[in-house]
């Protein structure tokens, strides 16, 4: 296909990259990758100049990245001094620029905050003194907490004592809590007495109780209350009220320097069987990893305003809406609640009146709106604000990258990322400065040595292929926690000394690359491989789906079988047992024979995970009577029910 974007003036002489790019001599973007790979400490170095990034005690020259001991388990800016929270807020605060804008907050009932990095600031702060006094350097913080501005205060304040904090997601269940807690030997949990969610009272602080009852370990002394929405709860006696420390602490609390190494967080991710895995990131490589995602791939600068409604319990919402926003000096809105809560247009009227210049989404949060907002209500929307829409979570299809770009009435590139808890971010990104086709992930980030191979590790172009990464990042994952033998196994074993994060990938004629989903969504039918959203992208074409998961299920004579879940949108419902066939035989028009479902199931709804994406993992054991296995990463519990009866 053509492109269909080519970037403004503004934005290949004014973006951040741009920029970049001009002060080093490099003369367009794709130069600038391929130099940037070759020379990954040379670049990583440039980016901390570039950005201002500040340190106690800069790193060695000559050790800015150091692997010693094997490229699985790389240092970077060895000896380097520095605090990420001093580079969010303090630095600005010292400045005289405290009175701008940090976070814009809102809630589902439609109440709002302002809250500045002067205020941000205190808050950490005071936050910070109180921990102080419950944790040492190093040890683990558990925040379990709704998108409220208090609980970005809680990490930074972890960040700036030297506590190591864990965010765990607040729609997670009691038992989800209680086994990350253990994991992680948290001392100090930060919750909330509830939330509102679709107008629905959630009892966080019950939830939290009953995480400590059923903890092993036992290792949480203290537990901090922020009384948040009034809700009634058990104040017990190891509880302390976020109000008394907001009174009672001082609003001025020095950053702990720390050492570049010195763990940051731990953000646990489920992948795609049983246990979850505790991902380890550090101050020095997440600080500058996330400065470098804000600033190059999503362009951000001191004037804009970005909405990207994920959750700090995903790595997207700590890599761009909390530390890559901060650093930048930016302004980030917090959306607690639903994005389609009261109505679907919930998010327009944010850009609108928040003058949001950047919005990222989810490809399932792309296809909620596309199908409940007729044309005429979009229109009825300015929007004009927005020159950046961001992209990340899964596969997207054509009609949603197409939709999105309209969205931004075909002016603002459609900047779709992929990359991973364990990477601390992108891996793969449009760049503001690139002319587009749709659905493309761009190219690598500049910084990372990608590639994609066969099985055995040759590089592969016009076809499928193995993403891998030959070299290490700042934002590579220092692990897994407490299980090192596990981190190998998960992302080193499969190609010998080279990053694997489980994904399919290909370049076109172009130089653009494109994702195939994951390799462990393959189905193997007669000796065919498809892959899970290769069949769902052909779905996602008729006019009638709104989404789809296709998964494939054991069978005597093929091998596997392919069944799909489908979701009608809601004007084609009632015509699902003509569509059924019509379906089978659009895959095989498109695909081939050997590609048509042996079943088509349609259902209301699929389970998801708060970020948006389809959780296949439980689609096939629910397809095949097999254990669900973890589900405490699922957003809406009911579409499970849903599996069993489709119609």
């Amino acid at each position: 296909m053509d492109y269909v974007f080519k970037p403004s003036d503004d934005l290949t002489v004014n973006s951040n990259i741009a920029r970049f790019m001009a002060n080093h001599g490099i003369k367009d973007h794709r130069e600038l990758i391929k130099y940037a790979a070759s020379n990954v400490e040379w670049y990583w170095d440039a980016v901390c100049t570039d950005l201002g990034i500040e340190w106690f005690r800069r790193y060695s020259s000559d050790r800015i990245l150091d692997t010693s001991n094997g490229m699985e388990w790389a240092r970077w800016f060895v000896d380097g001094r520095c605090n990420i929270a001093y580079n969010c807020l303090d630095r600005y605060v010292k400045a005289g620029d405290g009175d701008k804008t940090a976070l814009i907050w809102e809630d589902e009932h439609g109440s709002r905050r302002r809250v500045t990095y002067s205020e941000l600031y205190s808050m950490s702060c005071r936050i910070a003194n109180a921990l102080a006094s419950m944790v040492s350097k190093g040890d683990v913080v558990c925040i379990y907490m709704p998108m409220v501005p208090e609980a970005i205060a809680s990490m930074l304040a972890c960040s700036r004592i030297g506590a190591v904090h864990s965010v765990v997601f607040s729609g997670f269940s009691a038992k989800a809590l209680a086994d990350r807690l253990d994991d992680s030997r948290a001392r100090v949990l930060i919750t909330a007495d509830g939330y509102y969610r679709r107008g629905r009272v959630v009892r966080l602080k019950d939830c939290a109780d009953e995480a400590l009852s059923m903890s092993m370990n036992g290792t949480v002394e203290k537990v901090i209350v922020h009384e948040y929405s009034g809700i009634d709860f058990n104040e017990g006696r190891r509880d302390v009220m976020m109000s008394g420390v907001m009174k009672q602490e001082s609003s001025h609390s020095d950053c702990v320097e720390m050492d570049a190494e010195d763990r940051l967080f731990i953000l646990y991710t489920s992948g795609t069987t049983g246990k979850p895995k505790g991902t380890v990131h550090v101050h020095g490589g997440f600080m500058v990893f996330a400065a470098q995602q804000a600033a190059y791939l999503i362009d951000m600068r001191e004037d804009d305003v970005l909405l990207w409604p994920a959750d700090i319990g995903w790595i997207t919402g700590q890599t761009w809406g909390v530390y890559g926003s901060l650093i930048m000096h930016g302004t980030s809105v917090i959306y607690d609640g639903a994005i389609d809560y009261p109505s679907a247009d919930r998010i327009l009227r944010m850009v609108d009146e928040y003058g949001v210049t950047i919005l990222g989404m989810a490809p399932t949060a792309l296809r909620l709106i596309m199908r409940s907002l007729p044309d005429e209500v979009i229109d009825g929307y300015r929007l004009d604000t927005l020159r950046i829409l961001a992209c990340t979570g899964e596969v997207i299809h054509e009609d949603e990258w197409f939709w999105y770009f309209r969205l931004g009435r075909g002016c603002s590139p459609v900047v779709n990322l992929s990359g991973g808890t364990e990477a601390g971010g992108a891996i793969l990104s449009v760049l503001p400065v690139m002319p587009l086709k749709p659905c493309t992930v761009g190219l690598p980030v500049p910084g990372f040595d990608a590639d994609v191979v066969d099985d055995a590790c040759n590089p592969v172009r016009g076809s499928k292929g193995y993403l891998i990464v030959r070299r290490p990042w700042p934002a590579m994952t220092r692990g897994i926690w407490n299980d090192p033998a596990r981190y190998i196994e998960a992302y080193w074993s499969r190609f010998k000394g080279v990053w694997f994060h489980g994904d399919y990938a290909s370049i076109d004629g172009d130089g653009l690359w494109y994702l195939h989903g994951r390799v462990d969504d393959v189905i193997k039918v007669a000796g065919h491989r498809f892959s899970s959203a290769e069949l769902e992208a052909v779905l996602a074409m008729h006019d009638a789906v709104a989404e789809s998961a296709v998964i494939g299920v054991p069978d005597e004579l093929k091998g596997e079988r392919i069944i799909a879940y489908v979701v009608l949108k809601p004007s084609r419902r009632a015509m699902h047992n003509i569509l059924r066939d019509e379906l089978k035989r659009h895959i095989e028009a498109t695909l081939g024979k050997i590609a048509r479902p042996d079943s088509i199931l349609f259902v209301d709804d699929l389970p998801k995970t708060r970020s948006g994406k389809v959780m296949r993992r439980l689609v096939r054991a629910k397809a095949t009577g097999m254990p669900l296995g973890d589900t405490s990463s699922i957003e809406n519990p009911g579409a499970l029910t849903m599996l069993d009866s489709p119609y």
